[in-house]
């Protein structure tokens, strides 16, 4: 990350995390096999997000899509396709100290989620070595977000396997709008708060056994003010727009009971 990305700190609303399972996906008009996953809030975490990841695997070629929405707004969140790990989102027992406040830092979610197989970035390199590359993910607190790439033998697999997880960071904990040191540096990059390199939301990616999800050529990234024709260009069918649909509704439902 560069050094302009330091005053940025950030809080985000009390989560009210659903537990909605993550949802699978079939074969696609293209020959590829789809996978998808409902993004949870991660415990502990103060967030009060959501989203929706689609990934459409044909040999070791992936079209990836995330829609994320009511993230930390003007702050970049970097976002990652993670493996080897148990498959899963980190639970609250994985929340730790940080600067005295209960947190789930990105190392803390290793044992659940794994490490980073691949960055999703908007251009350029894909691997773990843009982990950080803040200029390269989005920086808009919903977005819609699209780009087909290469993966690696390791990823294509552990995505086939139902072992991968859609990670997107970068939190508001103390809910001040920006990132700051409420929870101390990032372990990540001493140089950064935790706050912009820990986990916001989260999903395990499952194959779909009905329906299916389309794919989009090269990247793009939208706001969330465009209408429901960029949906489709986030590479997401019918199928997956109507379960995005519901889900958010219910999320948003539920949050106004509960305030």
């Amino acid at each position: 990350m560069n050094k302009s990305f330091l005053p940025l700190v950030g809080i985000a609303a009390f989560a009210l995390p659903l537990a909605l399972p993550a949802v699978a996906s079939a074969q696609s008009s293209g020959g590829g096999t789809n996978y998808q996953a409902t993004l949870d809030p991660v415990a502990t975490n103060m967030v009060d997000g959501s989203g929706m990841a689609t990934v459409t695997l044909s040999g070791n070629q992936a079209t990836v899509s995330v829609t994320a929405d009511q993230l930390l707004d003007s702050s970049p969140h970097a976002q990652h396709i993670h493996i080897k790990g148990s498959g899963e989102c980190p639970t609250a027992d994985a929340a730790h100290d940080h600067n005295g406040h209960k947190a789930i830092s990105t190392a803390d979610g290793l044992p659940a989620y794994g490490k980073i197989g691949t960055s999703l970035t908007t251009k350029g390199d894909t691997s773990p070595n843009s982990a950080l590359a803040i200029d390269r993910f989005p920086s808009t607190g919903s977005f819609h977000y699209t780009r087909t790439m290469t993966v690696t033998p390791d990823v294509a697999a552990a995505v086939r396997a139902n072992n991968a997880v859609i990670v997107v960071h970068g939190i508001d904990y103390n809910h001040n709008g920006k990132y700051d040191n409420v929870l101390g540096a990032s372990e990540l990059d001493p140089k950064l708060p935790q706050e912009a390199t820990a986990p916001a939301i989260c999903g395990a990616l499952n194959a779909m056994p009905t329906g299916g999800a389309g794919t989009g050529d090269g990247a793009t990234q939208a706001s969330a003010g465009d209408n429901s024709s960029d949906l489709l260009a986030t590479g997401l069918g019918a199928t997956a727009i109507a379960a995005l649909a519901g889900t958010l509704i219910l999320r948003r439902r539920n949050a106004a009971a509960q305030r």
